[in-house]
């Protein structure tokens, strides 16, 4: 999940007053639906401030420096956006991003994945406000399509492959620009939906993203877990994920203690599904933007 290649630079006008607002708006969303993903526990082998999960290289606190390096990329692409920026201008930013994050992280991933996929729909967010559009799936995934899908089918794989590259090549799956070239379909086909769903049955927002998390793992081929265990992880994990659904999933009485008890399984086993993270996140974002903005 990144946004490589040689790019020229690109020179641009500044963001005007009201694009600085609704940008920063933007922004400031972005990094508290990080936030609201890095706090959720159990989420089965992931970081979260209650331990490492399946990580002996990071922590929460890798992930808060993280995020403060990241809040101004959020803005700028978010800003890129509005104006209908091309494809280069975007990857320019992200690329931008991934450095300062590595910096502040002593050279470990923490949001790479976060940074293209929430990167791509803070754009999709910006250009809806600019053309005074509420920001539904459908105006999101409509934005995606006509301003940056074409390049995303048309730009070559880089030189050096990310983890996640080399596993979608190596096994045949789709990578995290498929996802994008196709709408981001894990976020608005599966998570968004199983979130609603059980916002609507009444429980808090915590136990709503344990549910759409899990509704992720149980059908998304992630590639860090590829990477980590290969095929019998990865199929372990969404057998083990569709089970704790079918048995009642967060609105059953002992949804803690089985989810609980994978968590501890993938962190002995160390598997970590850093992408259905990156997912959840993003469709809380979504989720977000939906809202009234205060």
């Amino acid at each position: 999940m990144r946004m490589t290649g040689a790019v020229q630079p690109i020179f641009f006008a500044p963001p005007t007053a009201p694009e600085r607002v609704i940008a920063h708006n933007i922004a400031r969303l972005v990094i508290r639906s990080l936030y609201r993903e890095l706090v959720l526990y159990p989420k089965p082998g992931l970081v979260s401030q209650r331990d490492n999960g399946a990580h002996r290289d990071m922590n929460a606190t890798t992930f808060l420096r993280s995020m403060f390096a990241l809040r101004h990329y959020f803005f700028e692409i978010a800003a890129a956006g509005a104006r209908a920026a091309p494809m280069a201008e975007l990857r320019r930013l992200g690329v931008g991003a991934e450095m300062r994050m590595l910096a502040a992280t002593n050279g470990i991933n923490t949001h790479r994945g976060a940074i293209f996929v929430l990167g791509l729909l803070s754009a999709a967010a910006g250009r809806a406000w600019a053309e005074g559009r509420p920001c539904s799936d459908e105006t999101l995934r409509e934005l995606l399509a006509t301003y940056w899908r074409r390049d995303l089918l048309m730009a070559p794989l880089p030189s050096t492959l990310s983890h996640g590259q080399e596993v979608a090549a190596r096994y045949g799956i789709p990578g995290a620009r498929s996802e994008a070239i196709h709408g981001f379909p894990a976020v608005f086909e599966i998570a968004l939906p199983a979130l609603r769903e059980a916002l609507a049955h009444g429980v808090g927002a915590e136990r709503a993203c344990l549910h759409a998390f899990f509704a992720l793992l149980a059908r998304v081929d992630d590639t860090n877990v590829l990477y980590r265990g290969g095929w019998n992880a990865l199929h372990d994990l969404q057998r083990s994920a569709a089970g704790f659904i079918a048995g009642g999933s967060v609105f059953a009485g002992d949804w803690l203690q089985r989810a609980e008890s994978l968590h501890r399984r993938c962190s002995q086993q160390r598997i970590s599904p850093g992408g259905c993270a990156d997912l959840l996140a993003a469709a809380w974002f979504v989720h977000q933007l939906q809202r009234p903005m205060p």
